[in-house]
């Protein structure tokens, strides 16, 4: 006998993003593994997109009441520190003439947002977790491993990330906020 998902259960989708050959970019990307070795909640899928852009978008259509994008998101604070930010999904809406060309193997999360949205996916809820990257200087451009301040808040994210999941099953708001 097939046991049916409760209705009033969110869908909730963590994606983790970013290229695992530019050392802290690979940050969402660990954190998704990470999850996909833990035991989550029914209605929560976690997936490493890596740089595929449009399997994003595609998932995007999937219609998930909740996303929440795991990403290295420099905004200036020292290397490591955490955000849970709350972007309007309306803001991602589609401009006239705006270019919607993804590369395949390029993640701008903007444009993956648009072209959800020009394709007739709705994020009811968008959370993003950032974490401040180490800036690279050129050398260090194909640096094949995150830096220690990024590494050592892989975990930290990771039971952020489970908090987060767990306040949109209850139905609590997540404020915008960073943590540190």
């Amino acid at each position: 006998m097939m046991t049916a998902e409760p209705l009033n259960c969110p869908r909730i989708l963590v994606a983790g993003v970013g290229n695992i050959f530019l050392g802290d970019d690979a940050f969402g990307v660990e954190v998704a593994q990470r999850l996909l070795q833990r035991r989550l909640p029914e209605p929560v899928r976690v997936v490493d997109f890596g740089i595929r852009g449009l399997d994003l978008v595609y998932a995007l259509l999937d219609g998930y009441e909740a996303v929440i994008l795991v990403d290295a998101l420099p905004r200036g604070e020292q290397p490591g520190t955490l955000y849970v930010l709350e972007p309007d999904p309306a803001e991602s809406s589609t401009p006239p003439g705006a270019d919607l060309l993804m590369e395949t193997h390029n993640l701008d999360l903007a444009k993956v947002l648009r072209l959800a949205t020009a394709l007739g996916g709705q994020v009811q809820r968008l959370l993003v977790v950032g974490c401040e990257p180490e800036p690279a200087g050129e050398a260090e451009e194909m640096r094949l491993e995150m830096s220690d301040p990024v590494r050592a808040a892989v975990d930290e994210a990771v039971l952020l990330v489970e908090s987060l999941v767990a306040r949109l099953l209850r139905e609590d708001p997540v404020a915008s906020s960073e943590v540190r």
